[in-house]
């Protein structure tokens, strides 16, 4: 009888770890999908597929992106880009492929779609000096797209299940909202002549709560939102200032510092507001000053000078082509062109969003987001 007890209390036990194992190694499963929204920090070929001035499908762009044997893909960077870094990290087996790609389709889309365009915004209007490229609202609308697929692969239910508890939706955008839109030229098509700074972030502000809720609507439940990077550091804004090494572009810096605060409150509301959602800030801005501050103790030889480019001191006004001047070791650049960061510098931001601290990203890190 004894015998009979002892073995079925090990069955009991077996069972018990049978039972278990699934949920402790499901905490450590990979991503199941990427959802990718922004512009051409993150755009992964989009404006590819589109008869616009911001391309990035020429060489040397995507020189040492291995995936490619480097050839250009339509990444703004000569590698990688943080969005594939962010999914490499987190276990995702594909990069989440470009939703105008026609290989996006199918069982594809499983690993997640990416949307995001190089000039593209909050607004609407920004980014009309490339004539083309995708705006948060169109990006929005070609996710509704996706959402409908999904259905069709997964069922109702199980879709529901996959977007919210196994996707990440990141969204990296409000750069070209400044760049290219508020800040061009007053005489060219910039907002600044009839709009003051407060009034131009109000509607910023506006326009995103109504996209990350319409996001919310379609079962978009973990979300990391990158605030706006240090814009008047950039080669360009350098070169075209006509600034010294040390020196950034006040204004440009003000004005992302300004929104970048009015953003961290609209997270806040959407927690407060959004049942079952979690809003993630990543404190770009933070990230970038801190390695253009200290580039040297990253490895860099400068945080000035574009890798690839024309023009000026910090080869910061013509984009990177087949005709620019390319330095010799990619690496030893924190940008590779005259806006967008190498891909070493992507790799040193990646690492503090997926594993940091909340000096960084609030209120947890993306593996914590992911596992959550």
């Amino acid at each position: 009888m004894a015998m009979n007890i002892s073995k079925a209390y090990t069955l009991v036990l077996v069972l018990l770890f049978f039972t278990i194992l699934p949920s402790i190694s499901g905490a450590n499963a990979g991503l199941g999908a990427s959802f990718i929204f922004g512009d051409s920090l993150v755009d992964a070929g989009n404006n590819n597929y589109l008869q616009t001035l911001s391309k990035a499908n020429l060489k040397p762009n995507g020189i040492d992106f291995k995936a490619s044997g480097g050839s250009p893909t339509g990444r703004y960077t000569n590698g990688r880009t943080i969005g594939d870094l962010v999914g490499e990290e987190l276990g995702q087996p594909n990069y989440a492929l470009p939703f105008l790609d026609p290989n996006a389709t199918g069982k594809a889309i499983l690993n997640g779609v990416n949307y995001a365009s190089g000039g593209g915004g909050i607004m609407n209007q920004t980014g009309r000096i490339f004539v083309n490229r995708l705006s948060m609202d169109i990006q929005i609308d070609y996710f509704n797209i996706t959402r409908k697929q999904l259905d069709k692969l997964l069922g109702p239910s199980k879709a529901v299940e996959y977007l919210r508890k196994k996707s990440i939706f990141s969204i990296t955008v409000g750069s070209n909202d400044f760049l290219n839109n508020y800040l061009l030229p007053v005489l060219s098509i910039g907002e600044r002549i009839s709009e003051s700074p407060e009034a131009f972030i109000n509607g910023l502000i506006t326009n995103f709560r109504s996209q990350l809720t319409r996001l919310y609507a379609l079962d978009a439940r973990k979300f990391v939102i990158g605030n706006v990077g240090p814009i008047g550091c950039i080669p360009y804004q350098k070169t075209i200032n006509q600034l010294n090494e040390d020196q950034c572009v006040d204004l440009a810096n003000k004005l992302a510092r300004q929104y970048n605060g009015r953003l961290k409150d609209l997270i806040k509301e959407l927690n407060d507001n959004l049942p079952g959602s979690t809003f993630v800030l990543a404190d770009v801005y933070v990230l970038v000053s801190e390695v253009i501050t200290n580039y040297r103790k990253y490895g860099f030889v400068t945080a000035s000078r574009a890798c690839c480019g024309n023009g000026g001191q910090f080869a910061g006004i013509i984009p990177c082509g087949p005709q620019s001047s390319l330095c010799t070791d990619h690496n030893k650049h924190v940008f590779w062109d005259p806006y967008h960061p190498s891909e070493a510098a992507n790799l040193i931001i990646t690492k503090q969003l997926v594993d940091g601290d909340t000096r960084y990203i609030t209120p947890m890190n993306l593996r914590q987001l992911r596992d959550l």
